[in-house]
């Protein structure tokens, strides 16, 4: 067994390949939140064995779960793969059986048609269920207290699409939760799905819609009234699948599309509001003000991803890639289909988040992974060439973005907002990031008072061992944690 000698499985990126439990995690500067009392989780890529083809790219493995649990000042650690029917068929075989990413024409013939979602992009916590994440599949549900997997869920058979997002969305009011599938017929179909489940987990709105050309379609916006799905430029096609080229490439002469659905109604007509190609991945939050949409997204001028190749065969281009967080905005009262773009902050960033408090309706404060603007040719860095190296809150109020520098030779993995008890500001709380420390090859979790990003942390909790970077994740507080507990089997 070994993995390629290649970056995306060397050095800091180097696979994990454990699940751990560690009591009691030390704390190094400061002291940890006492009225912290809760769970922050978060997952990512980590493969169990070296890929099939020899190579492999990051999105593409096993989703592994790591949960920090808060009780009396305390920090506790645990980490489980999720076991997705991709996992468990692995396992036994004791070798990889799927090929690349999001293309079964390279698997193993033994799994074929077996699925090939590996749970590890998102965590998403409603009606009493804690689901793992990947926007090829059906969600993966896993108990939020011992990590262990309960099983691929699909809503009692109501999720008619192949596919569910990584990036729904939870109305904090109603507790509604919004979301669709992309290619939701199979793979680079243009079809997508858009649910709608109650606060009790019931799937009560279905509609299906077909968008100007098959892409990703990788995150969305909601408002109270709208649903939009962004269509960028970073296109699949069945024929490149059977040729063995990457699922994804990026075709600058198709136009961004975006395409706004009233919520809730099963006949209205699409609008699709058009405008220049441009990559859009992540959305911070969306809301409706005086007839107008406003979308608060990660924008580059193109893809972000190196792997993913320019369709005529130019070079990636770091620069154009470069995300900054930015506003769409679309008016619906006017005739014409275009839209304006507004950049909200002027350091780039990516892995936007809020206050989910606010989610759906209109905010103030966003807080992401940003970027210095200092290459670092020595350390792992972005697909811009810069790592992000500072934890930024961008105040929409004001204009002004505040940052926390988190040191030489370290990266911040995606900061999450975590709302103080008692709260009645929508600012106040607590930011949580992993940290990646590349010199020491390991991992601190810091902890910022939200209100006081640039300050000292407050605390500084070591891990003495390394995690791989992650993509998303969630917090739940203790009676969430205890309340919910199923107690089911994997």
């Amino acid at each position: 067994m070994k993995f390629p000698d290649v970056p995306t499985f060397r050095g800091f990126q180097a696979p994990g390949r454990f699940e751990a439990d560690i009591r009691d995690l030390e704390v190094v500067q400061g002291e940890v939140p006492a009225d912290l009392y809760g769970a922050y989780y978060r997952v990512g890529p980590d493969p169990q064995f070296p890929p099939l083809l020899g190579d492999d790219i990051f999105l593409n493995g096993d989703g592994m779960i790591s949960m920090f649990r808060f009780e009396d000042g305390r920090v506790d650690f645990t980490c489980r793969w999720v076991r997705t029917p991709k996992f468990l068929a692995e396992r036994e075989a004791g070798r990889a059986l799927f090929g690349a990413y999001r293309n079964p024409y390279t698997d193993d013939p033994s799994v074929r048609g077996l699925s090939r979602g590996t749970a590890n992009t998102n965590l998403l916590w409603h009606a009493g269920r804690m689901l793992a994440l990947k926007e090829d599949s059906h969600p993966v549900e896993i108990d939020p207290l011992t990590l262990r997997t309960i099983g691929p869920w699909d809503y009692d058979g109501a999720l008619t699409s192949a596919t569910a997002t990584a990036h729904p969305k939870v109305d904090a009011d109603t507790g509604t939760l919004v979301f669709f599938g992309y290619a939701a017929k199979g793979e680079t179909t243009p079809d997508i799905a858009y649910y709608e489940a109650d606060a009790d987990g019931t799937i009560v709105f279905e509609r299906w819609l077909t968008a100007p050309y098959a892409s990703m379609v990788h995150d969305f916006a909601v408002t109270e009234n709208h649903v939009v799905f962004p269509v960028v430029p970073l296109v699949s096609d069945l024929q490149r699948l059977k040729d063995g080229l990457p699922h994804f490439a990026w075709d600058p002469s198709n136009p961004v599309c975006l395409g706004v659905l009233p919520r809730r109604d099963p006949a209205a007509d699409v609008r699709w509001f058009v405008g220049d190609p441009r990559f859009a991945s992540h959305t911070m939050n969306a809301f409706e003000e005086d007839g107008r949409i406003h979308i608060d997204m990660s924008v580059g001028d193109s893809v972000v991803f190196p792997f993913f190749p320019e369709i005529n065969g130019a070079p990636f281009d770091p620069e154009a890639a470069t995300p900054y967080i930015s506003r769409w905005t679309l008016d619906l009262r006017r005739a014409t289909d275009d839209f304006t773009q507004t950049r909200l902050s002027d350091v780039p960033g990516e892995f936007p988040r809020i206050n989910e408090r606010r989610a759906i309706r209109s905010y103030r404060y966003g807080y992401m992974s940003m970027q210095s603007g200092v290459p670092d040719p020595t350390m792992p860095s972005s697909a811009s060439g810069m790592r992000f190296d500072l934890i930024g809150r961008v105040d929409l109020a004001t204009g002004t973005t505040t940052t926390h520098y988190v040191g030489d030779t370290s990266a911040t993995q995606e900061p999450l907002f975590v709302p103080r008890r008692g709260a009645t500001s929508e600012g106040e709380g607590y930011i949580m990031a992993v940290i990646s420390r590349y010199a020491e090859m390991r991992s601190d979790l810091l902890i910022l008072d939200a209100e006081n990003v640039d300050g000292e942390p407050l605390a500084t909790v070591r891990l003495p061992l390394r995690l791989r970077n992650g993509l998303h994740g969630t917090w739940l507080h203790s009676e969430d944690i205890a309340g919910h507990h199923t107690g089911r089997e994997e």
